[in-house]
């Protein structure tokens, strides 16, 4: 209407004025002609339009104005997409996509929200995101928490059963030392888990996987240093001083600050190269911002992890040869089963990890730390309590020699446990 008023109006009369009639229909044919609005274009108010919609009589099927256009409008929440082949006037409504609004009628493009916000169910208002991590307060938080102290409390109990029996044969076995310092290790793996709960910052980052990686490295080389001992003590092959010298001068300590430090290395190039950071992840969740540790560097962590499975793997081997060795408080079977476990949990915890995204991620990492944790203290320090309080006649020299052995096996346990009870410790 507009394009035809102005070409008049480039005409021979510029403030022409027009009439909008409705013909009326009578019976008989008879028709009139009522003028129910007008529209005029004059030079200084512009265009006038006037209708009244009471007067007009519509034909049968008619019950209100046609539109001029030949789709409706868009409301906001949704952009015009134009119809191929047809007129201008014809689109379609398509909703706009996620983190983008409309908020007027009739836009031809919806507009992204920023990264700190998220388009609501309406699609025409941006809101402020909110800041989540994994919280010491949601449910999941709380269940690996609560864990985490429990066994921390565990852990402590068992270590204060071996120092208390510590002058028991069971304790004494396979290096009395290092069952404290596994135990200790366990202790603070256990309370480890705690720092990936909470929200994160650059102190908690780097501790989190450095803490890990050095208490682990710990906790492996002391088994690996376990499972020499009972090799050194039952299957010794050199002669019977330098069996003598080995046990005297503790020489299967030596692997655990030999192991930690090559972990400690690793861990400082990671941290000097490229260290963890704090995150934000804004695209895992819905209407929150994710807060997690960025591991830096994933060479390194993978280094570090790598590291680990292979002090797992050399555990496991020595455990392995020594399983078949008189039985008397011989642990290597356990050694080696709860080996079995550790691999167990952590080949699973690499597919899960990278799969999984924000909190999960966070969560699924806590998870394996406590379930290697839990393996190793269960394994190894079970059966050795279950003896102590519940089966103390056992836990003696005399019961010992009353077992039914072989004449071979029963020399062998008498010198071996001997050489165990008396020289390792």
């Amino acid at each position: 209407m507009k394009s035809r008023v102005r070409a008049i109006d480039e005409g021979r009369n510029p403030d022409a004025g027009y009439d909008n009639l409705n013909f009326w229909n009578f019976p008989r044919g008879l028709g009139l002609k009522v003028k129910v609005g007008s529209y005029s274009l004059g030079a200084h108010q512009g265009l006038q339009f006037s209708l009244c919609e009471q007067m007009i009589q519509w034909p049968t099927g008619f019950t209100k104005i046609p539109q001029s256009v030949c789709s409706e409008s868009c409301r906001p929440g949704f952009r015009k997409v134009a119809q191929e082949g047809k007129a201008v006037c014809c689109f379609d409504c398509s909703p706009c996509a996620d983190s983008e609004i409309s908020n007027e009628t009739d836009m031809g493009q919806c507009v992204k929200c920023p990264e700190t916000h998220y388009a609501n169910s309406e699609k025409n208002q941006c809101l402020q995101k909110s800041v989540s991590f994994l919280s010491y307060k949601e449910p999941l938080g709380m269940a690996l928490t609560i864990t985490a102290l429990c066994f921390s409390v565990l852990t402590a109990v068992v270590l204060v059963v071996f120092v208390k029996h510590r002058d028991t044969p069971i304790v004494k076995a396979n290096n009395q030392a290092l069952s404290y310092i596994l135990l200790l290790t366990l202790f603070f793996c256990f309370l480890s888990s705690l720092l990936f709960i909470g929200q994160p910052n650059t102190i908690t980052c780097i501790l989190q996987q450095t803490t890990f990686g050095i208490l682990f490295t710990v906790a492996l080389s002391t088994v690996l240093a376990k499972a020499i001992t009972v090799v050194i003590a039952f299957r010794a092959t050199v002669p019977a001083r330098m069996v003598r010298w080995l046990m005297v001068s503790r020489a299967p300590n030596f692997i655990i600050p030999i192991c930690t430090l090559i972990q400690l290395v690793i861990c400082v190039i990671w941290l000097v190269t490229s260290p963890p950071f704090t995150d934000q992840d804004t695209h895992v969740e819905h209407g929150h911002i994710i807060i997690v540790c960025n591991m830096g560097s994933t060479v390194a962590f993978h280094t570090v992890l790598g590291y680990l499975c292979s002090l797992a793997l050399g555990s496991y081997t020595m455990a392995f040869l020594s399983r078949n060795l008189p039985d008397t408080f011989n642990e290597a079977k356990f050694l080696s089963f709860s080996m079995q476990v550790f691999f167990c949990v952590w080949i699973t915890f690499l597919p899960v990890y990278y799969s999984t995204k924000g909190k999960v991620m966070v969560a699924m990492e806590v998870f394996s730390i406590l379930a290697s944790s839990i393996a190793l203290l269960g394994l190894i320090f079970a059966p050795k309590c279950y003896i102590i309080l519940l089966r103390p006649e056992k836990n003696s020299f005399l019961g010992i020699r009353h077992k039914k052995h072989s004449r071979r096996n029963i020399h062998l346990n008498l010198v071996k446990d001997e050489n165990l009870s008396v020289r390792v410790n």
